[in-house]
């Protein structure tokens, strides 16, 4: 039967492919370290939690990464889950009973996928496949996933909420670039569309997950009862463009109708829609997994290093919008000006980073 269809519109803006200097391959330390953190909260998903009963009818176990990119921290996080697995299988005495392994790759159809399979670790102990499309609709077959990892993705949105960018609209985001430190409708339209993809998320990997199932997320967010907490490169980036306005690089008008898809979901909001879905039970939810404040100077290197990280996020977003010619002007003047605004300590909040766990409830 053919794939489960969606009329959801959705954007498209990956990772920058390749392995330059700009690249995401070269420029996720920070990912690949909160994934490292993470590592034991895996293990013990599997070893405790997975019911490996419910699989021993299936030869091979499916593993999806929803938002793959390009690599590395997806072939580490893959690793940590088999890994798992297969100590759970010795501990319970059923290594002859092990079974194969297949890895789904998954992240937008413009996503470098050829950086991504050219650099597939060549010691690898599973079948590698790769599945262009959003995770915002169906994916695989159903109940043919039994264990589901996304990170650092979901906290993109499917589009940028409609209203942000309608002059004639009360949540018209005018001089702004996302919804923190904006009037209360901008954040309500940004919430709303939190909500609504976050539906079309659970519901397509209910469709897929096989009862017993699991699905991990690392998510950058808020605590639960904080308000919507600025980011310090979101804020810089967003003054960055302005100052390109004033001179007249860009339009204000461009500008004004540029928003980023991104929402910092809070534990609490993540429980609401898991509950609102009914085909999955919170297992586990650690609030504390990371927080973004590994800067305490910022000499030049590490100015450099910040700058190419968010360019390795943002590119493809600001390219679409902008055009390629402003890259390079935009990016080395927010290096500086990051530099000023961090070392001023403003009101800026920094979004903390939680880990999820759902498990696929023995229910049609």
């Amino acid at each position: 039967m053919a794939a489960e269809q969606t009329s959801k519109t959705i954007e498209a803006y990956p990772m920058n492919g390749g392995d330059g200097v700009h690249s995401y391959a070269n420029n996720s330390s920070y990912q690949g370290r909160v994934n490292n953190a993470a590592k034991r909260l895996i293990t013990e998903a599997v070893v405790e939690i997975l019911d490996i009963e419910n699989l021993a009818s299936s030869n091979t176990l499916r593993i999806a990464d929803l938002g793959c990119s390009v690599g590395p921290n997806t072939f580490f996080a893959v690793q940590n889950i088999i890994e798992a697995v297969q100590f759970k299988y010795q501990c319970q005495g059923l290594d002859s009973q092990l079974p194969e392994f297949q890895v789904l790759f998954n992240d937008h159809t413009s996503n470098d996928f050829n950086t991504l399979f050219s650099s597939l670790p060549l010691d690898r102990k599973y079948y590698a496949a790769g599945v262009p499309g959003s995770f915002y609709s169906r994916l695989f077959p159903n109940a043919s996933l039994h264990f589901v990892f996304s990170s650092f993705s979901i906290h993109w949105l499917s589009k940028v909420p409609k209203p942000v960018v309608d002059k004639s609209s009360s949540a018209w985001n005018k001089g702004r670039i996302h919804y923190p430190n904006s009037n209360d409708e901008v954040v309500k339209a940004y919430q709303a569309q939190y909500t609504e993809d976050m539906e079309c998320f659970l519901h397509a990997r209910a469709k897929e997950v096989v009862c017993g199932g699991l699905v991990a997320l690392i998510i950058p967010g808020r605590p639960n009862g904080m308000h919507h907490p600025q980011s310090p490169t979101t804020v810089v980036l967003e003054s960055c463009l302005m100052d390109m306005a004033r001179k007249g690089i860009i339009s204000e008008e461009k500008v004004d109708s540029f928003n980023l898809p991104l929402y910092l979901m809070s534990p609490q909001e993540l429980e609401a829609a898991v509950d609102r879905n009914g085909y999955f039970s919170m297992e586990r939810i650690i609030t504390e997994l990371g927080i973004i404040t590994e800067l305490g100077t910022v000499p030049e290197t590490q100015r450099q290093k910040i700058s190419s990280s968010l360019r390795a996020v943002f590119e493809g977003v600001i390219m679409a919008h902008f055009g390629y010619e402003i890259l390079d002007e935009l990016f080395d003047s927010f290096g500086k000006k990051f530099e000023v605004e961090f070392m001023r300590k403003t009101r800026l909040g920094s979004p903390s980073i939680f880990f999820a766990l759902l498990k696929r409830k023995a229910t049609n």
